[in-house]
Formats: C-alpha cells, sequence, structure tokens
C-alpha cells in the first residue's frame, strides 16, 4: 500500500503594501522663502522671506537691509529664492533669481515715514516665469490685522525663518521659532513703526514673518489660518549693556505688515 501523500495547499501571495501617502505639510511653511543675495556669482548672505499676493500680483517680502545696507557696504545685484517644483516630493526645488536693478534702478519698493525708513522691502516676482508646477502658499491683505482684532501682551507668535541660513535641507522648508508679543501692539515703538517680540534669533531671520493663529476667521484663511502681523528685522540690543556681566535683551524689532499695503499698490 502507498502511503498517503498530500500537498500543501496554495496559498496566494500577499498583497504589496501600498506606499505610504506623505504626510500634509503645514501652509505656514510653505509661505516663507530662503533668500540668498548674490553679487554676480559671488554668494554673498541668507536671509529669510515671504510670498504676499494683492490681486492677481505676486511679491517676495523681506527686511529692506537685505537689500541694499550702506553700513555693512552690503550691495548685492540680485538676489534668489528657493522655489518647489513638485507638490508630491518637496525634495525637488529650484532657485529663482531676481535681478535687484534695471537701467540703474532698484526694483525693490521700500516705506519711509514720520520716524524714518522702515526696514521692510517688496519686490514683485514675475509669476510667468516661475515653474508652471511652483508650490508655495502667500499671504494675502486679509491676512493683515483688523484693528478690532486684539494682540494682546505676551500672545504667542511665530517667527517663520532661515536662521544662520539652517532650514530642513532634504525638503527645503525653513523652521519656526517661538515668540511672544513684548510691547504694546499697535503702538509705535519708541515712535518708529515696529513692535516688539521677545525670541531667540539669529542672523538669517531677517524678513522672517511673525504671525499668530488666526481666529474665528473665515473661509477666505482655511488654506492659510495665520495672522500676519509683522516682519522680523533685528535683535535690539543697549549700548550701555557690559558685554561681560549683561546678557543681551532677546528682544526683536518687527515691522507693522500694514506698510505691505503701500509697497504693493499700483
Amino acid at each position: 500500500m502507498q502511503p498517503n501523500s498530500s500537498k500543501p495547499a496554495a496559498t496566494a501571495p500577499l498583497p504589496s503594501a501600498a506606499p505610504a501617502a506623505p504626510p500634509p505639510i503645514e501652509s505656514l511653511l510653505l509661505a516663507a522663502a530662503r533668500v540668498n543675495t548674490f553679487d554676480g556669482q559671488r554668494l554673498m548672505t541668507n536671509a529669510s522671506g515671504f510670498f504676499f499676493q494683492r490681486d492677481e500680483r505676486l511679491f517676495l517680502v523681506t527686511s529692506r537691509h537685505v537689500m541694499l545696507d550702506e553700513p555693512s557696504k552690503h550691495f548685492p545685484d540680485r538676489i534668489e529664492i528657493e522655489i518647489h517644483t513638485d507638490p508630491a516630493n518637496m525634495a525637488r526645488s529650484t532657485g529663482f533669481s531676481m535681478p535687484l536693478y534695471r537701467d540703474g534702478k532698484s526694483l525693490w519698493r521700500q516705506g519711509r515715514d514720520s520716524g524714518g525708513d522702515i526696514d521692510v522691502a517688496a519686490i514683485e516676482i514675475e509669476r510667468g516665469a516661475l515653474p508652471e508646477t511652483s508650490v508655495y502658499r502667500a499671504f494675502t491683505p486679509r491676512h493683515l490685522h483688523e484693528p478690532d482684532e486684539q494682540v494682546e501682551l505676551g500672545s504667542s507668535l511665530l517667527v517663520v525663518g532661515f536662521p544662520l541660513g539652517f532650514h530642513d535641507a532634504l525638503h527645503h522648508l525653513p523652521v519656526v521659532r517661538h515668540a511672544v508679543n513684548a510691547s504694546s501692539f499697535g503702538f509705535r515703538f519708541q515712535g518708529k513703526g515696529y513692535f516688539l517680540t521677545d525670541a531667540r534669533t539669529h542672523r538669517g531671520t531677517s524678513g522672517a514673518p511673525v504671525v499668530m493663529r488666526a481666529r474665528n476667521h473665515g473661509p477666505e484663511l482655511d488654506e492659510l489660518p495665520w495672522m500676519l502681523l509683522g516682519v522680523h528685522s533685528s535683535r535690539m540690543d543697549v549700548g550701555t549693556r557690559d558685554l561681560k556681566l549683561d546678557e543681551a535683551l532677546g528682544l526683536n524689532c518687527a515691522w507693522y505688515a500694514d506698510i505691505l499695503l503701500t509697497l504693493t499698490e499700483h
């Protein structure tokens, strides 16, 4: 008698796991842009900036001293920003260069008021020259602070930028520093068009947006639910501070963002 023999039942191959979808990117990170300044092909400095759209026009906003700073003999002739080019892969980006002068005249816009020069600059981006697959978010006039919206002392704020050029170099995204409002918002500190923030900042943060989470916002802010309060400029210090005995103040100047309504007018 032949022994009974059996064959193992055929099993269907296990389905291969579908690749996990990448987590969504916070829209606020896509509103900021890394800015490099150049003199010809020579890299000079790095800074921060952000996108601001008014009607159909798109602007890059940063600090005015990023474009020109006579005390430090900083005279770039162009800037370059990094643009994401693939919504499915944040690791893909390209540099987008913009000249700062044409026919000997500066292309950026800057402001001045009764307190003197305002350290904010806006330069229009030629939208038709951007890659068709560009990925970014832009603030609009609707993101600016309304007079009836209160910003209390100590309110939690964020500064979105590229301190010392540091960022997520793989995904080309900025980092965020926490800040609080350190002066009475709406008042011009010492007669200047800025308010103070208490935050740890570094070189390279100049031009970063200073924002606060929008409260009770309408559907027009669903994509970017943040209030644009200011433009970070520089750290503030006291000339009488003993460099050995006294710590730095840790306070910063943020110029009121409503200046953008003037700088982006036709």
